[in-house]
């Protein structure tokens, strides 16, 4: 429910390690950024509903885009960053296009792709 309150008024979400919702925190993998790039970008290109746009691997970049059932099209970022050897994070920046709130679409968007991630990376998963 408050999650569909802030959707009202706010069109976009994002992760990060200072979230306060834990569901919006960085996820960790002990993959180093070029094999964690490859299996993340093989993963999202087999998603139902998401089409990627574009990729660039020197700064760890998946552009993606989602049509709602309603039509609306939500631009969705993913970054894959190398945080040690051995290890990356992967964000996650979606945004809906228009003014209007989202009502938390976005904010599903994320969760269902780091549930994708988290099943199919589980053992690489800190």
């Amino acid at each position: 429910m408050k999650r569909l309150l802030i959707g009202l008024i706010r069109s976009h979400e994002h992760t990060s390690d200072k979230a306060k919702d834990p569901k919006l925190k960085s996820h960790y993998y002990r993959l180093s950024k070029d094999r964690a790039w490859d299996e993340v970008t093989s993963i999202l290109k087999k998603m139902k509903g998401y089409k990627v746009l574009h990729e660039v691997q020197t700064v760890g970049e998946i552009v993606m885009e989602k049509k709602s059932m309603s039509g609306r099209t939500m631009d969705i970022t993913i970054q894959v960053v190398g945080t040690s050897p051995g290890n990356s994070a992967v964000d996650i920046y979606s945004a809906s296009r228009g003014s209007l709130g989202d009502l938390g679409s976005n904010y599903r968007n994320i969760q269902e792709i780091y549930g994708v991630l988290d099943k199919k990376l589980s053992s690489y998963r800190t």
